[in-house]
């Protein structure tokens, strides 16, 4: 699939769209997909915990994935 030559095919059928609800739904579409993934987590655990382990990351302390699960268990 050529990525730019659907953008195109998508914009030419948005332009033709008369329908108010389509276009409404389109707009909806547009506006949860533009979020910031970021602002959607809590600051006292999530953003925490991840900014710890990108700190983590740059002084290679890593753990084994198994016994990272172990740890995350009790959250899920």
């Amino acid at each position: 699939m050529n990525i730019h030559v659907e953008k195109v095919k998508l914009i030419e059928w948005i332009t033709k769209i008369q329908d108010s609800n389509t276009i409404e739904k389109l707009l909806k579409i547009r506006n949860e997909t533009s979020k910031d993934w970021w602002s959607e987590l809590s600051d006292e655990f999530e953003k925490n915990e991840i900014e710890l382990g990108l700190g983590d990351l740059e002084q290679d302390i890593t753990i084994d994935h198994l016994e990272a699960k172990k740890l995350y268990e009790k959250y899920l």
